[in-house]
């Protein structure tokens, strides 16, 4: 190779190296791991949809977004007198919101849900705890997410038995149980719903 020839390499190799530099980019032979892509799920519904909805009562209900459960706002046609102090009639109402597909701006913002129906709630049965929620379904023949929806929606409204839980059986002759929404549960909604046995209702007084 000439020296004229040598030389022009040399100096388009500088050029390289120079543009690299002024470009920001630092070479290395070390593998760089940069983390996973950031997410683009907002798992936020714009307030102008909420605000716009002024019929029915305000309920909350908790849907999935990515691979846990948000709270979303929404309003159930049943009517505020018909639901107040009526565990079973929010209940229904809950159920029935659970069940629908989500509007467009929540399908936007990442929401979708696991309850599928056809699937109704009724008041317990004779014997049953107080405040017993019995659904068209045995809960652990539900998908655990699908269950878990329920549970923390439930549990946060006037249909559940406070400190975040619900008494729910099924049609079956099983005994209720008590299901507990926590912080696991709404992060890991395809886990196992933590349960407890409901209290044993007290006997009735003797007639005698």
């Amino acid at each position: 190779m000439s020296r004229l020839r040598r030389t022009g390499v040399m100096a388009a190799a500088l050029a390289m190296a120079a543009l690299a530099t002024g470009c920001g980019i630092r070479t290395t032979s070390v593998p760089v791991d940069a983390g996973p892509a950031p997410s683009r799920v907002p798992c936020d519904v714009p307030g102008e949809e909420a605000a716009a909805q002024t019929t029915g009562i305000a309920v909350r209900v908790f849907l999935v977004c990515g691979s846990q459960l948000d709270a979303v706002d929404r309003r159930s046609p049943l009517q505020e007198e018909k639901a107040d102090g009526d565990p079973v009639r929010t209940a229904a109402a809950l159920l029935a919101q659970l069940q629908s597909e989500p509007s467009q701006s929540e399908r936007q913002a990442g929401f979708s849900t696991a309850v599928k129906g056809p699937l109704t709630v009724t008041g317990g049965r004779q014997g049953d705890p107080a405040d017993t929620l019995r659904l068209s379904r045995q809960p652990e023949d539900l998908t655990a997410t699908a269950l878990s929806q329920i549970v923390c929606t439930f549990a946060g409204s006037p249909a559940g038995v406070g400190e975040d839980t619900v008494v729910l059986g099924g049609p079956g002759d099983y005994a209720p149980r008590r299901y507990r929404c926590t912080a696991e549960v709404r992060q890991r909604p395809d886990s196992a719903v933590p349960t407890a046995a409901a209290p044993t209702p007290p006997p009735k007084p003797s007639l005698s």
